[in-house]
């Protein structure tokens, strides 16, 4: 028998040695969450007692992003890179200068097994990339935020890829040599569209997966500035994870409401977050928890210094 809210813990602390994970998601399969790994490039399930095992090691994932179980079609999706940080800063434990800002795309997995079914390329435009977070639409899409190009990709369910959309709102600037997170996080709305939002500016957007795509910015209250994570609740509000790893925001939680479709919002609750640098959440049964591994150590070193342990808090 599986715990009640009552008896799952508020706080889940992992004690893994530097693992780094900037993605979590929740397996109703195992009633467990499943967290990447940007330092080894592994997917690893955390019980509620911190306990982590890994699911996933391949040896062609360097640093492993957002996450997506699918357990209707027994699949674990993530988004897999080499995280450029500027000329020198190798962050993962497989970093090279050679694939550094070049290795992105998704990676498919058997969920019960682990067993790898594909690894789809999406770095193969000129310039650099970063694929950052995906969301999963009803039909089994994926579809794929890059950081540092103006496009979200689409992965069909037999693993073909396409460039969904291309468009000038999802520019990001480049700062001294190095490219700024654009597109962050994103979530699948079952009324048939995706929200995204990028981390410089904290502007939510609203995609159509009908007709011609187009990206159009949804009228915030206040802007979410360095918005990661985003997850889309049953009751249809959001959560969103703010961090300072690189941006002028702070550390915070959000709650955004929609009264038209998400065509405007509000910011309901805003709040400083206890952890350093929450990346994203988990929506479960149990309440939504937001991950936080202290990727600003990472980060800030240039992947000379790593931090052990993370932590699942309840928002």
């Amino acid at each position: 028998m599986g715990l009640d809210n009552k008896e799952f813990p508020d706080v889940i602390r992992g004690t893994d040695r530097a693992l780094h994970p900037e993605g979590v998601a929740w397996d109703p399969s195992r009633s467990a969450f499943l967290v990447g790994s940007l330092r080894y490039g592994t997917v690893s399930v955390v019980t509620p007692d911190g306990a982590t095992s890994t699911l996933v090691k391949h040896e062609n994932l360097i640093a492993t992003g957002g996450i997506r179980a699918d357990v209707e079609r027994n699949r674990l999706l993530v988004t897999y890179d080499d995280v450029y940080a500027g000329p020198g800063g190798l962050l993962s434990a497989g970093s090279t200068p050679e694939t550094a800002g070049r290795h992105a795309g998704l990676g498919i997995f058997e969920l019960d097994s682990g067993k790898l079914v594909q690894l789809v390329d999406l770095g193969w435009h000129s310039g650099l990339h970063l694929a950052n977070d995906l969301a999963l639409d009803a039909d089994g899409n994926a579809y794929v935020t890059d950081s540092f190009a103006p496009t979200l990709f689409r992965v069909d369910p037999a693993g073909n890829a396409s460039v969904f959309l291309e468009d000038d709102a999802f520019d990001a600037p480049t700062t001294d040599g190095l490219p700024e997170v654009g597109l962050n996080g994103i979530a699948y709305h079952p009324d048939g569209y995706l929200l995204t939002v990028r981390y410089d500016t904290g502007e939510l957007l609203r995609v159509p997966l009908d007709g011609t795509p187009r990206a159009t910015k949804v009228d915030l209250d206040t802007p979410v500035i360095g918005a990661d994570g985003i997850a889309l609740r049953p009751d249809g509000d959001l959560v969103v994870a703010t961090n300072t790893i690189r941006s002028a925001g702070y550390d915070g939680a959000f709650l955004l409401r929609s009264e038209d479709g998400w065509k405007s919002a509000t910011a309901v609750r805003d709040e400083r977050w206890p952890d350093a640098s929450p990346t994203t959440i988990a929506v479960t049964p149990h309440g939504d928890y937001i991950l936080s591994s202290s990727l600003q150590v990472l980060f800030w070193s240039g992947g000379q210094e790593t931090s052990d342990g993370f932590v699942l808090r309840r928002h």
